[in-house]
């Protein structure tokens, strides 16, 4: 919603995930809010703290609010739960792959990510434990959709 914790957590999660596969050249990783309640503030303490014990940096993370344009510039453009969801289908559809970010987590059997702003700090931990799972999906889907493109029309493997 305001890009402070889940959105943020996801971001660098996931750009640390294509980081470390030497992906970077190819993907680029943004997040977003749907609502404007945080726009240029980095991401929550509590979020930073719990990613930064696993090793990994929110601190290139600013909140900003989605726009329409996103829709266009991105491939993906997903979000944390169906609420915010709801939200992002309210743009004039674009090229981007409009979703749920847990999609790429079947095996979670879930399709929220919960927001961990009000509640304890093992809000933050849990949030951690479902973008990693997630993340491994999507850069997947990323792989097999997109990537394997690239190589075939590269004439490489």
């Amino acid at each position: 919603m305001g890009n402070i914790c889940r959105s943020p957590t996801a971001e660098g999660v996931f750009r640390h995930l294509v980081e470390s596969q030497g992906l970077s050249h190819q993907i680029q990783v943004d997040g977003a809010g749907t609502h404007d309640y945080h726009v240029g503030n980095p991401a929550d303490d509590r979020s930073s703290w719990a990613a930064a014990r696993r090793g990994i940096d929110l601190s290139r993370s600013r909140g900003r609010q989605v726009g329409p344009r996103d829709l266009e510039d991105f491939d993906y453009v997903l979000a944390m739960d169906r609420d915010n969801l709801r939200h992002l289908k309210r743009f004039p559809p674009g090229s981007a792959t409009l979703g749920l970010f847990l999609e790429y987590a079947p095996e979670l059997e879930r399709s929220d990510v919960p927001d961990p702003y009000f509640g304890g700090g093992d809000g933050f931990e849990i949030v951690l434990d479902l973008v990693e799972t997630a993340a491994e999906g999507l850069l997947q889907d990323i792989r097999t959709t997109h990537l394997a493109h690239l190589h075939t029309t590269n004439g490489s493997k």
